[in-house]
């Protein structure tokens, strides 16, 4: 029988570790290896599907901006027609206005000259002035009025 020495000993537990290291070595990487090849498929079905909602994107995009262009023109003829007819607006106002306002009071003065006054209706309350929170009766209105004059 032979003796071992303690040399022998300690290179027999070298290459034990070693090979224990390299058995966790190659099952991590095997485990790498199905991330990486899961992770390029991932990546892979991803593209597939945002190339066409890409592209769904940017024709709404292009629909959107149509449709503002369209809002733009539209915006720009109201404003166009508002300009026109407060123009018109004020050409009628000074055409027929002053004309109008000079039949309507003469008119209001015509009923007010021939409609007098009936006797059975009583005449109006005079009405009352307030002056710095108190209420002045009408009679001593006129009383003021004829003293200052």
């Amino acid at each position: 029988m032979r003796t071992v020495t303690g040399g022998e000993v300690a290179g027999i537990l070298v290459a034990v570790f070693w090979a224990i290291l390299v058995s966790f070595l190659a099952v991590a990487l095997a485990r790498l290896t199905q991330t990486l090849r899961a992770t390029t498929k991932l990546v892979a079905d991803v593209t597939d599907q945002a190339v066409p909602l890409l592209a769904d994107a940017s024709r709404a995009v292009r629909s959107a901006q149509t449709q503002i262009d369209r809002v733009d023109a539209i915006a720009s003829d109201v404003q166009e027609v508002t300009s026109n007819a407060s123009a018109l607006s004020t050409t009628v106002a000074s055409t027929f206005g002053g004309p109008l306002v000079k039949v309507a009071a003469f008119g209001y003065g015509v009923r007010r000259a021939l409609g007098g006054r009936k006797e059975d209706v009583p005449a109006r309350t005079p009405r009352r002035t307030v002056i710095v929170g108190r209420t002045v009766p009408a009679a001593r209105r006129g009383k003021r009025n004829n003293r200052e004059k």
